[in-house]
């Protein structure tokens, strides 16, 4: 099988995954502030944040796995395949046990210092450890069978188990909070979907991984750039949690909540692209072991130019349509304000600015460059957190969102001169003028704000005037490809093409 149809094998389950998951990205904080209200759905965002952070002990060890596994997996060598599972396996029981504790240190300290009317600081521990068994479940058993299956570009099987998980997962915790269970409770119930996740892979790789052996002596040296990859990981998180951590400190509760459901859209959104690069890293990773820069070359100038068309019609529309879209989904919902399109605005322009790198970050984990990186991720996290801290305390989330903004803009800066340099080895220059494409497309289209009053009662009123915004977005996109850069689209256009065949 080529590339070009692994890619969409793996494109359409996490397709299917992502649809899933934004689907219940919003049934359930829906659900639950309408029966537990909107200070305990910011309560539950902040804890998860908290622990997410706590992946950090991971240390690189799925990265550091991944590319490692890239070249005895292209050779067929089972003692190294199974030598580098046995390390990372070792590592991640030994982490595993280090994210526990942590998890058992915030659910003693988190009440101290986050308090609501609506629970105990007894039941807020609770819920700590409760919504941590997911996390620690990830390294003693799920990480072994992900890093392997990423690593062979069959994304597909995870993201099935987990579509698998997650409906479960709905169907608990809504029937646990609308038959009357206290959150503590709902949430208890619903960690055993998570379990039904781990026996689906488990069976997978028994079945289709015979060759499997944990008894094969480990390479721990295949993880040396964990340290390394530490960084890149450092800075996902802190992208992810760190503002969502700031907010938990600097605002009260039901703001924390506003702002998670704005940021509902914007994961959506994240998702949705994610599909577009799910299972990419391996596939160029796989070029670039094979040392073929011709056709690295070739594939990133035209997965980086559909990438930023795609960016830029997708959040030029979510500019337009995601504070009419909240308050329409906040509906019923009256114990705080939830009608702030500023925030809905600053996240929308955050998360583009967050993709633009996208194509530059992905050959990074690909060429397995996280030392060469590791000072820019350092200064991206750093300018987010700073300026987030700083400029909270003066604008409350909106000052977050912006420590958030200038962070990307660096990075967006700062990828492509790195990626030209010592990856591609082409002009910079390329990618920089492709940005202007991006801001002219998304200005077009959020434009259409100053001249239509995008405004609606009902969800299928919004889908109406959707599809007549999204045709006008995909004119415009059109237009300027056509016009900046005809021999690249012509490419593109060849790549589908041959997929139907």
């Amino acid at each position: 099988m080529n590339r070009t149809r692994i890619f969409v094998h793996n494109a359409a389950s996490t397709a299917l995954l992502q649809a899933i998951t934004m689907i219940s990205g919003f049934i359930l904080p829906k659900i639950m502030m309408h029966v537990y209200g909107s200070e305990i759905n910011g309560l539950i965002t902040s804890i998860n944040q908290f622990i997410s952070t706590f992946n950090l002990v991971e240390a690189g060890i799925s990265a550091a796995a991944i590319y490692s596994l890239y070249k005895p997996i292209a050779e067929k060598n089972i003692k190294v395949i199974n030598g580098i599972i046995v390390a990372a396996k070792n590592f991640y029981t030994k982490t595993g046990f280090i994210f526990v504790s942590l998890t058992i240190g915030l659910a003693f300290l988190y009440p101290l210092f986050v308090h609501t009317d609506l629970l105990s600081p007894f039941d807020i521990g609770i819920l700590v450890l409760i919504l941590g068994v997911n996390g620690a479940l990830e390294f003693f058993t799920l990480a072994r069978y992900r890093v392997l299956l990423t690593a062979d570009q069959k994304t597909y099987v995870i993201s099935l188990a987990s579509i698998v998980a997650i409906i479960f997962n709905i169907g608990i915790f809504a029937g646990a909070a609308l038959g009357g269970c206290s959150i503590v409770i709902a949430k208890f119930l619903a960690l055993f979907s998570i379990f039904i996740r781990t026996i689906l892979l488990w069976g997978y790789c028994r079945i289709h991984y015979k060759f499997l052996d944990y008894h094969e002596t480990p390479i721990p040296s295949a993880l040396n750039r964990r340290w390394d990859a530490l960084f890149l990981q450092v800075l996902g998180i802190i992208h992810t949690s760190a503002p969502m951590i700031i907010a938990t400190f600097l605002i009260d509760l039901k703001t924390v909540s506003v702002f998670a459901v704005y940021n509902l859209v914007a994961l959506g959104l994240q998702g949705i692209l994610g599909i577009f690069t799910s299972g990419l890293a391996a596939s160029f990773g796989d070029v670039i072991a094979r040392k073929e820069l011709k056709t690295l070359q070739r594939a990133e100038s035209q997965f980086e130019l559909s990438y930023y068309l795609l960016i830029a019609g997708t959040y030029g529309i979510a500019m337009v349509f995601i504070a009419p879209f909240i308050i329409w989904y906040t509906t019923g919902i009256h114990d705080t304000n939830y009608n702030q399109p500023m925030i809905g605005f600053l996240l929308m322009l955050n998360g583009l600015l967050y993709n633009v790198k996208t194509p530059q970050g992905m050959l990074v984990i690909s060429a397995g460059l996280y030392r060469e990186t590791r000072w820019q991720t350092t200064i991206q996290g750093l300018i987010e957190i700073g300026a987030g801290i700083v400029l909270g305390h003066f604008w409350g989330v909106y000052g977050i969102l912006t420590g958030m903004i200038l962070s990307n803009i660096y990075r967006d800066i700062d990828l492509p001169i790195f990626i030209g340099k010592y990856v591609t080895r082409v002009s910079p220059l390329i990618s920089f003028k492709r940005m202007i494409y991006i801001a002219v497309i998304t200005s077009a289209i959020y434009g259409l704000t100053f001249f239509v009053n995008i405004r609606s009662d009902t969800f299928l009123e919004l889908v109406v005037q959707g599809i007549f915004v999204s045709i006008y977005a995909l004119a415009v996109t059109v237009i300027v490809t056509r016009i900046a850069e005809p021999e690249t689209t012509k490419g593109i256009m060849n790549r589908i093409r041959f997929l139907r065949k």
